[in-house]
């Protein structure tokens, strides 16, 4: 397969990007976009790699095209932003292309972003193509995947991870730990997973939160967002320390996925403060004001309150079943954190 003819593949599985918000899509040197009037325009940007995000012996292709997207898609629900356009810089080993299987693969790659891609409203406007440098692994080259999203919201209204206040609720959308829990039982074994897009799959299928983060929005329900990506405890840090503030969060109030509760306790747990990849929303909004229990299809779980900031205080603290506090430290995922401790 040469760069052409994948280009051409992509330009078959993508309908042309024209719309209200694209002039033109693939096949120029650069993309159009008209933003709506009035618009703030945000930007992220994602990579997905071969051996750290998914592993190609494991993971459905459909999979990680649908995480690789999904990914930034999260990012702009806790703006509260409105999917743009998607750009796709895609690197692949030549000995994958060069057999009919691994072209197998790059087609299903493109099916499940495709699927989730249509599902939520958001062109591929372009990108770029390349080999995979032959040194990377012994097996001839990585996958890695690139995917830039741009989104708009209503000009000075996105949402910020710094706008929590003292004596603000915190909530958390979804449930949480049930991507470690998917993951893990894949781990252990060790063999590839044959699963469409569907419900009840937090890792290989997450499910952004646009329409809560819309919402959100929308309504001037959320002071501060983010999304949860990294691990509660690591983004909750996150959104501390943007708005310079402090928080506790209850124990006994976190929505464990059910995947997660059938682990031990503390595993499960773990998961739910941890884990991430779950996609969720976490956000705060001032104690006054009325938040449903659940937003576009959504359920919302209180989960604790914002404290202030105050010398000799933890960051975060975590409130067992039995009224005990304890410092509830950032343990999520971060990277090249294995290598500053070694």
């Amino acid at each position: 397969m040469s760069e052409l003819a994948l280009i051409e593949q992509i330009r078959r599985e993508f309908a042309p990007a024209r719309g209200r918000h694209v002039v033109l899509g693939i096949g120029d040197d650069c993309a159009i976009l008209r933003p709506p009037a009035g618009s703030d325009i945000v930007v992220t940007t994602d990579f997905t790699l071969e051996g750290r995000h998914f592993l190609r012996g494991i993971h459905p292709a459909e999979s990680v095209g649908h995480r690789a997207l999904a990914r930034g898609l999260s990012d702009l629900a806790a703006m509260g932003a409105t999917p743009v356009a998607a750009f796709l810089s895609l690197a692949l080993p030549a000995a994958l292309v060069a057999k009919p299987e691994g072209r197998r693969w790059v087609a299903r790659f493109f099916s499940g972003l495709r699927t989730l891609a249509e599902r939520v409203n958001v062109p591929l406007a372009g990108g770029d193509t390349s080999e995979s440098p032959r040194e990377t692994a012994a097996s001839g080259g990585l996958i890695l995947a690139d995917i830039v999203l741009v989104g708009a919201t209503p000009r000075g209204k996105a949402l910020r991870r710094s706008g929590a206040k003292l004596g603000d609720v915190l909530y958390v959308t979804g449930q949480l730990g049930g991507a470690a829990a998917e993951l893990a039982g894949m781990l252990e074994r060790e063999r590839p997973v044959k699963v469409g897009p569907a419900k009840g799959h937090p890792h290989l299928f997450p499910d952004p939160r646009l329409g809560v983060g819309r919402a959100l929005l929308e309504r001037g329900l959320a002071g501060a967002c983010i999304d949860v990506s990294d691990g509660l405890s690591t983004d909750l840090a996150h959104l501390c320390r943007a708005s310079g503030v402090h928080a506790e969060v209850e124990q006994a109030l976190l929505p464990i996925h059910p995947l997660a509760s059938e682990l031990p306790a503390e595993a499960a747990l773990h998961a739910a403060l941890h884990g991430g990849e779950d996609y969720e929303l976490l956000f705060s909004a001032r104690a006054g004001v009325r938040v449903p229990k659940s937003i576009a299809g959504v359920p919302v779980t209180r989960i604790g309150r914002v404290m202030p900031k105050r010398a000799g205080r933890p960051l975060m603290v975590l409130v067992k079943p039995d009224s005990r506090r304890v410092p509830l430290e950032p343990a999520g995922w971060e990277h090249f954190s294995r290598m500053s401790k070694s």
